[in-house]
């Protein structure tokens, strides 16, 4: 087969170019102690949207720096309680999509939330400055300010705010939560799972927000990467600032929060994506130590994976009990 990355072999053990920065696991103490003292304040207000064998609400709740974030949020009428819990995830830019898709894992007797990631495409609130949307430059984004005002920090730190949200309602077991999602919502689902040690399962589709340098390096800092190279060309054009770019990226690199992933991981990678380079994904993967399997896909690009989704779903029901 073609390669324009790294052999199999070599994806294998590859274990990521992007420094992790040297106050790493500090910086994520903190975030996760301001997040735990962001009181929720949970709301469920029921949608237009219905069906005969599921409750649908639109669910909001408080991440930190006070922003309100939405969910879409199912439940089944008449189920065993307490019962498992699935958090979906949805790609850059994107929001949490319909209701209809979600139905099937409600009829198998899931609770689902998904939520839209702030200040992208759906209803969660980004309180950077003005109300509405920024949409993108997320990654970018408080680069030239605190790393602490990193903004995919306040979104891997909402996953985890919707995961205790879910965890603490009475009709949901919380040793029973699994998500999944796919590009930047396979990188929320890793983040998720990263920051609430008690999620059970994770299925994550060809993450983003992987060893950025590495994405650098392999010319690829385009389409959902294209901000990193804007970044430079406008505001540091000679790379005089390079090292410690990369190095604050690290603070919201994945490979390096993948090491406190205590859930068991089914992840799916496309050998020829030019969108998130196998390499990139491997580098989290690789540094993940819970059970775990990779599903490959040798001629596939950023795309949905034949078969995958039906794999994740009797990944995530099998031994509900």
């Amino acid at each position: 087969m073609p390669i324009f990355d790294l052999p199999l072999d070599e994806l294998k053990t590859y274990q990521g170019r992007n420094p992790r920065p040297a106050d790493f696991d500090a910086y994520w103490d903190e975030a996760l102690a301001e997040n735990h003292n962001t009181d929720p304040n949970p709301e469920f207000v029921k949608a237009e949207f219905q069906t005969d064998f599921a409750e649908c609400f639109d669910l909001y709740f408080t991440g930190v720096r006070g922003a309100r974030i939405h969910a879409k949020f199912l439940r089944p009428k008449k189920a065993v309680t307490p019962g498992p819990a699935l958090l979906l995830f949805h790609g850059y830019t994107g929001n949490c999509g319909d209701w209809h898709d979600k139905l099937g894992w409600v009829a198998a007797g899931f609770t689902v939330a998904a939520m839209d990631a702030r200040g992208q495409g759906g209803l969660s609130q980004d309180v950077g400055g003005a109300m509405g949307s920024t949409l993108n430059g997320h990654i970018i984004r408080g680069l030239d300010d605190k790393p602490e005002n990193l903004m995919f920090r306040h979104i891997f730190l909402d996953t985890a705010q919707l995961a205790r949200v879910v965890m603490g309602l009475p009709e949901v077991d919380a040793a029973r939560v699994d998500a999944m999602g796919m590009s930047q919502g396979g990188a929320l689902t890793l983040a998720c799972a990263a920051l609430e040690p008690r999620i059970r399962r994770i299925a994550p589709m060809c993450p983003f927000l992987c060893d950025y340098r590495r994405v650098w390096e392999m010319d690829l800092c385009r389409d959902a990467y294209k901000e990193i190279r804007d970044y430079f060309r406008l505001f540091d054009p000679r790379h005089e600032r390079e090292e410690a770019v990369w190095t604050k990226l690290g603070h919201i690199d994945l490979q390096h929060l993948a090491p406190r992933i205590c859930a068991e991981v089914l992840m799916a990678v496309g050998l020829m994506d030019e969108i998130c380079p196998p390499s990139s994904q491997f580098a989290a993967f690789n540094k993940i130590s819970s059970p775990k399997e990779t599903v490959i896909y040798p001629d596939f690009t950023h795309e949905y994976y034949p078969g995958f989704i039906d794999r994740a779903y009797q990944f995530f029901t099998s031994m509900q009990a």
